[in-house]
């Protein structure tokens, strides 16, 4: 399942070998999806390929082929507004989601109902959703303090040596700082949301996985916002 930004990129490939018999440079898959930066293209092109929609040349410059396309190129839908054809994820916001509608605090119930949010990669950044999906039932021991809670769904492998699945839902703590050590939801330069262990190295913040297949990310603190703290998982058999 593609992201709303991955979806323009691939259509925005597509349609320019159409016309052009050659793929854009990155330059202009930067600009031609507003990002600040060709590092947001660079992790883009690399989810692609990695989820076998795109394959890179080796050697050769701006060589990119698609290999297929998703079902909302292939068979948009007709009866839906473009904005909510296929899957549409939104970014949580650059502000800590603050009380999110139907976040809970922590009560003293057996089981909490608990607001699922959406997506969090465990692997390459992806865009998070900030609308219920619907809710999930938790321990109402697995929460902390007063503060309110959330849900995640993960997606990837990168966090698999901290017990954290692909299709794992993990329950997240609202708060805008982390200690060393703490795994976060971190937001990356305003659009992408990634589940990654956290630390703090002079001025800089490095996002580790707990996997040997991914690098650690070295990113400017103002890159990255802290946007809550994982305390619970949750998994089904």
């Amino acid at each position: 399942m593609l992201t709303r930004k991955q979806i323009q990129l691939l259509e925005f490939i597509q349609k320019r070998m159409a016309r052009d018999g050659v793929p854009p440079s990155f330059d202009e898959m930067k600009d031609a999806l507003d990002l600040r930066s060709k590092s947001g293209i660079h992790r883009l092109v690399t989810a692609l390929e990695e989820r076998g929609f795109i394959r890179r040349l080796p050697h050769r410059a701006r060589a990119l082929e698609i290999l297929r396309l998703p079902d909302a190129l292939t068979h948009p839908a007709t009866d839906a507004p473009a904005e909510t054809a296929g899957f549409t994820p939104r970014v949580i916001s650059n502000d800590a989601p603050t009380r999110p509608r139907g976040a809970l605090s922590i009560a003293d119930s057996a089981a909490v109902e608990l607001p699922l949010m959406g997506r969090i990669a465990a692997g390459v950044p992806i865009e998070a959703i900030s609308e219920i999906s619907h809710h999930v039932s938790v321990p109402g021991t697995m929460l902390t303090g007063r503060e309110c809670h959330y849900a995640l769904e993960v997606r990837g492998d990168s966090m698999i040596e901290a017990g954290i699945n692909d299709g794992d839902v993990v329950v997240i703590r609202e708060q805008d700082s982390a200690e060393n050590g703490d795994i976060i939801v971190a937001l990356i330069e305003g659009h992408e949301a990634t589940l990654k262990r956290y630390r703090r190295k002079g001025a800089m913040i490095a996002l580790e996985a707990a996997n040997p297949a991914y690098e650690t990310r070295i990113l400017p603190e103002g890159s990255v916002r802290v946007q809550g703290r994982l305390v619970g998982l949750i998994r089904s058999y």
